[in-house]
């Protein structure tokens, strides 16, 4: 079942700077990558991308900058497909595609 997700400029940043291979990423790095977010928006973002379950953590509280510091983070493997097509503009996949037809 294909799932719709719509994602905002804050969130496309943090999934770009986590990756969507699912190999966890730490903290230090992630706010490395993330780049000039602000602390606020960049806890807002990761919170939300969290309590979705598009993110998930080995730390169970991430409410300040030193909780981010200190944990892994990775993407939902569930969830990796359909972020990847949200943040490349919605492309359908696999059921928009037409099928090659052999020549004979």
């Amino acid at each position: 079942m294909q799932r719709e997700i719509k994602l905002n400029g804050g969130e496309i940043t943090v999934l770009k700077a986590l990756g969507l291979s699912g190999t966890p990423l730490f903290g230090k790095l992630l706010l490395e990558r993330a780049g000039d977010m602000g602390n606020a928006e960049f806890l807002d973002t990761l919170g939300g991308l969290l309590a979705l379950g598009y993110v998930v953590s080995n730390k169970v509280n991430v409410t300040k900058m030193e909780d981010v510091e200190h944990a892994f983070f990775r993407v939902n493997p569930s969830y990796a497909r359909e972020l990847r097509d949200a943040m490349h503009g919605g492309k359908r996949r696999d059921e928009e595609r037409t099928r090659r037809h052999r020549r004979a």
